[in-house]
């Protein structure tokens, strides 16, 4: 995990501001859906894609390496490697 020097205090409604140059490297959006996991004692938050990350469909979507891909896209992908050989 790689550290940003960034610290952030918690409010006193338990809201952490992330820095604006976090989330435009991130492309985190104003109203962004996050996801919050945890892991022993750390808390990781990451940006909610629960679509195809090529065509933005949310049906038959599966994760590769993180990322969402739908089984058309995946199809598509394959056959172009294909034909690249």
């Amino acid at each position: 995990m790689k550290s940003t020097g960034i610290v952030r205090k918690v409010d006193e409604l338990g809201r952490v501001v992330i820095p604006i140059e976090l989330r435009r490297t991130l492309n985190i959006e104003i109203k962004d859906a996050m996801e919050i996991y945890v892991d022993g004692n750390q808390i990781i938050l990451k940006k909610y894609e629960p679509a195809c990350i090529f065509c933005d469909n949310a049906r038959d979507v599966h994760q590769y390496k993180g990322k969402n891909i739908c089984k058309s896209c995946l199809a598509e992908l394959a056959r172009s490697l294909d034909e690249e050989k």
